[in-house]
């Protein structure tokens, strides 16, 4: 069996005697789902991979489907976007993704090549930003994506600055993990190098500033690779890259003809380092503890509560506030000190949080092994989904997320949910109807009734006895990018009745996925379609 799905209770028997063992489970949970392919497994698949009590996965499923973090659906669980605010926090506090995101997509651009930028994990390498190129051979890494340094351009780079401790802990996990089973993210190793490759390499690296990967995680894939350094400390802050396949480019040819544009464009970055004026704090979460109370009050034994409290505390960073005293972080979460204490002793024992000066902590990238991944790549449809079955069930009737076609004049049906009466509005996703002639098309083309109401109503213009309202769905900037609707036979509603009835429930499930799409689009692009 592969190692990385039985590691999870062995941590908590050596866990310090004032961790929290429910956190330590709920993070061992999360971090199963997000091994798993989709980010979905069975509440007995749980059970078995994480070697925990049935009632105790379904008492942290529940708390965690209350957090907004999972879904439930009968027997399985789901990761859902809401997780991501966790990693956010991560990336917000880190600020390069907000620094040098523009600069990455720009050089992906301009050499028509993967461009990604990662940060070291320990004895490993983590992706913070991805810029990929839509092609048939393209890349399937993630944000948040963890791979073994040893096979990987970035890797040398940031070995060049490890120290004796960090070099054994590398022998040990190779020597524990020959095939990098502990790594789902690249496929399992059929031949390891000796460790003698790997040092050799880092030992270039630090002669030549760049470093290179010759097919290491799969055959056809070759990566160049330069270090993004801190001002001031010369340290490597990230390190940003270039990636490819053999047939468009062998690793040498890779480094003789983009070397000098990536040096460029990393000088360029360094310069942004520099430059960027200091974060303003935003405002934390507010009324974290009092909502884990109320919901502790609501849901009885189900909710468990310090898991919930000791998640919160990851929330507390973020942009312009990358490092926090303990009394910090119970203020801004608004947990009791000695709360708040048990929580960061957790998280630091799971590996979420390190030390800083001046007794300070901070959040590490392993934050991002807490659902990332596999909700980096999630779609607005995929959003919105659970959503439009919840309405579908509320009020009895279909309803449809759309968005314009590249023509202008038609919409394209993304995601359905249906009712179950035998007379019911059936449109296939992937269907295209004129745009001016439908709710949903009103609303995306802006219309003046539709941008002065807020929504649209069509009675019986498609079609005799269809009757449709529509409001849009704004992303994180306030641009529509979708529209939502409801429709249903003429005979079961009046135009008052939609408008009194209906708008409300569709107005309610177009801000719910707006706040989700709020939390996935603040790192990610969110493909609309």
């Amino acid at each position: 069996m592969p190692a990385h799905t039985t590691h999870a209770t062995p941590a908590e028997a050596v866990a310090p005697a004032e961790a929290v063992t429910p956190l330590l489970r709920g993070i061992a949970v999360l971090r199963r789902l997000t091994e798993a392919n989709d980010g979905t497994l069975s509440l007995s698949a749980l059970e078995k991979t994480t070697g925990l009590a049935r009632s105790t996965v379904d008492r942290l499923t529940a708390t965690l489907a209350r957090m907004g973090y999972v879904r439930l659906d009968g027997r399985d669980v789901t990761l859902a976007p809401r997780l991501m605010e966790l990693g956010n926090a991560y990336l917000a506090a880190l600020r390069l993704p907000t620094l040098l995101s523009a600069r990455a997509d720009a050089l992906a651009d301009e050499l028509d090549e993967s461009v990604s930028l990662a940060v070291g994990d320990r004895d490993g390498i983590r992706f913070i930003h991805q810029a990929t190129r839509r092609r048939a051979m393209s890349l399937s890494f993630r944000i948040g994506d963890l791979l073994p340094a040893e096979r990987t351009a970035p890797g040398p780079l940031f070995a060049t600055e490890w120290t004796d401790p960090d070099w054994h802990r590398w022998r040990e996990r190779r020597e524990a993990d020959p095939a990098d089973h502990t790594f789902p993210a690249v496929p399992p190793l059929q031949n390891p190098a000796p460790d003698e490759d790997f040092t050799l390499r880092t030992s270039a690296a630090a002669t030549d500033d760049y470093a290179l990967d010759d097919q290491l995680i799969e055959p056809g894939l070759v990566a160049l690779s330069v270090p993004v350094r801190e001002p001031g400390t010369g340290r490597v802050a990230c390190v940003a890259s270039v990636v490819s396949h053999t047939s468009r480019h062998t690793a040498p040819d890779l480094r003789t003809a983009l070397l000098p544009r990536l040096r460029t464009a990393v000088a360029a970055m360094e310069t942004d380092l520099r430059t960027a004026p200091p974060p303003a704090p935003g405002p934390p979460r507010a009324g974290l503890a009092t909502w884990t109370g109320a919901s502790k009050q609501e849901l009885g034994r189900e909710f468990v509560e310090s898991l919930a409290r000791g998640l919160t505390v990851l929330t507390a960073f973020g942009e312009g506030r990358s490092a926090l005293t303990l009394t910090q972080v119970a203020k801004a979460t608004g947990l009791a000190r000695a709360t708040a204490r048990r929580a960061l002793i957790t998280l630091t024992h799971a590996g979420l949080v390190a030390p800083a000066p001046d007794a300070t902590f901070a959040l590490t990238p392993r934050v991002l092994s807490l659902g990332f991944p596999p909700l980096s790549h999630t779609s607005l449809p995929e959003i919105a989904q659970p959503h439009l079955t919840a309405l579908a069930d509320r009020v009895h009737e279909s309803t449809s997320l759309a968005v314009l076609a590249d023509s202008g004049e038609e919409i394209q049906y993304t995601a359905r949910a249906s009712t179950t009466r035998v007379l019911s509005a059936r449109v296939t996703v992937g269907t295209r109807l004129p745009a001016h002639a439908t709710a949903l098309g009103r609303v995306l083309l802006a219309l003046p009734e539709a941008r002065t109401q807020g929504y649209a109503l069509v009675d019986e213009e498609l079609e005799a006895g269809l009757r449709a309202i529509a409001v849009p769905v704004r992303d994180r900037t306030g641009r529509v990018v979708a529209a939502l609707n409801v429709a249903m036979h003429a005979a079961r509603r009046t135009t008052t009745a939609c408008e009194t009835e209906i708008l409300p429930e569709l107005t309610r499930t177009a801000g719910d996925i707006e706040a989700d799409l709020r939390v996935a689009g603040r790192f990610v692009h969110v493909p609309a379609t």
